[in-house]
């Protein structure tokens, strides 16, 4: 199944189907779901990395009981913007995790989302290293989707 841009993939789901969020960290794949409306993301849980086969059934039975219709994934372009190893590696997994899973998926830049995350999680909630590294991967997921249904939301025209 191809990639689809976020738009398009707004236009494959059906009435009231959600996105679910994919941040593929070295060690857990971070997890999160929008809403029916594609207003709101929120984090999900995370998965352990491992084989891709093991993965697509997971997803594949989170997305039926979440009445999931479409795939967004962290793609990890490099600091000043470019197609590196690290984002040609994500693209390619996606590719095939959306084929295993049978549906359409897209790629959404997450430079920087760890940070911000970890940033926030340190300032904010002034949690322990080990409590931060439990949370980032999700709510890396989370940040990611919800900077993806912002940039990809119908505005209603002004007059």
């Amino acid at each position: 199944m191809p990639l689809f841009n976020m738009h398009q993939i707004r236009t494959h789901l059906g009435r009231g189907q959600r996105l679910l969020g994919i941040d593929p960290g070295q060690k857990t794949i971070g997890l999160a779901l929008s809403d029916p409306l594609l207003m709101l993301a929120s984090s999900y849980g995370t998965l352990k990395r491992g084989k891709l086969s093991v993965i697509a059934a997971e997803i594949g039975r989170i997305a039926a009981r979440e009445e999931v219709g479409g795939l967004v994934c962290g793609l990890p372009l490099s600091m000043d913007g470019s197609f590196g190893p690290a984002a040609q590696a994500a693209h390619d997994w996606m590719l095939n995790l959306s084929d295993l899973v049978g549906l359409p998926a897209a790629m959404w830049d997450e430079r920087l989302s760890s940070s911000a995350v970890n940033r926030m999680l340190i300032q904010d909630a002034d949690l322990t290293r080990q409590r931060r590294a439990e949370l980032v991967d999700k709510l890396a997921a989370a940040y990611m989707l919800q900077a993806a249904l912002d940039a990809s939301a119908t505005r209603p025209e002004t007059v």
